[in-house]
């Protein structure tokens, strides 16, 4: 089983390289003519990776992967919100616990479900922690998983979630604000979770602007996703990644 995609996430944080990644709902981007359009933006921003999924995603995911990789090279890694959205198609797979809930088919029913089919694709496979954080509205996450996120002004709690799932054996920490969400994961809680934990530590959820980004990267994320903002306005992707890269050439 190849390991090409953790180990890429592993190495940029060992060398203190920040990834940015762009995430598409195969809901928002099922237009043939979308998808060109969108694939000419990723080979220009060229983020790391393309994570692929959602809380419902009716589209076919392996369409969309199809579609994609027939115009660019960038990874696609699968970021399913349920077993259905599954497909040997991505490079690899986020088998993500809603370790922030209670919601026993987060945390194990849907793994057990599609367990088998996993295994026997070969596909990469990295067990990510998934947190989730309160945000000013009930997002599409916290309705469909039926859990509640963690409140924001309790940094102490997200890290010790996060901690527990270190421990559990989870190689990446998600801290997620949810999509849709305004206001971002909060710097105070990520930089607690990013002190308490020794994997790699993923934000995002709420980050529309460069300010946003940088944000995060200073309080400790690893990596950087982007998702709802680029429905409307795809091409801040391209500008979003010179921030990053940018922030790589920086002295120091």
């Amino acid at each position: 089983m190849k390991q090409a995609i953790y180990q890429l996430i592993s190495d940029a944080v060992k060398q203190n390289q920040k990834l940015f990644v762009v995430l598409i709902d195969p809901d928002k981007c099922s237009d043939e003519k979308q998808i060109s359009h969108l694939a000419s933006l990723l080979n220009i921003a060229k983020p790391d990776l393309i994570f692929i999924g959602g809380s419902l995603t009716s589209e076919s995911t392996a369409r969309l992967i199809k579609h994609l990789k027939s115009q660019c090279l960038i990874p696609m890694v699968l970021f399913p919100g349920n077993a259905i959205q599954f497909t040997p198609e991505a490079d690899a797979l986020l088998f993500l616990s809603l370790i922030s809930g209670r919601n026993p088919d987060f945390l194990i029913g849907q793994h057990v479900v599609i367990a088998p089919a996993v295994k026997q694709s070969g596909i990469e496979t990295i067990s990510t922690g998934y947190i989730l954080v309160e945000s000013d509205q009930t997002t599409a996450v916290e309705y469909i998983s039926n859990t509640r996120p963690i409140p924001r002004h309790k940094p102490q709690l997200a890290a010790a979630t996060a901690i527990a799932g270190e421990l559990l054996g989870n190689k990446l920490i998600y801290l997620e604000a949810g999509s849709g969400a305004k206001p971002p994961v909060p710097a105070e809680m990520i930089s607690g979770v990013k002190k308490s934990i020794s994997v790699p530590l993923i934000v995002g959820g709420g980050l529309r602007t460069n300010e946003d980004i940088l944000n995060a990267l200073n309080a400790g994320a690893d990596i950087i996703v982007v998702g709802n903002i680029l429905e409307s306005t795809p091409e801040k992707m391209v500008d979003f990644a010179k921030t990053i890269k940018n922030l790589h050439n920086q002295p120091g």
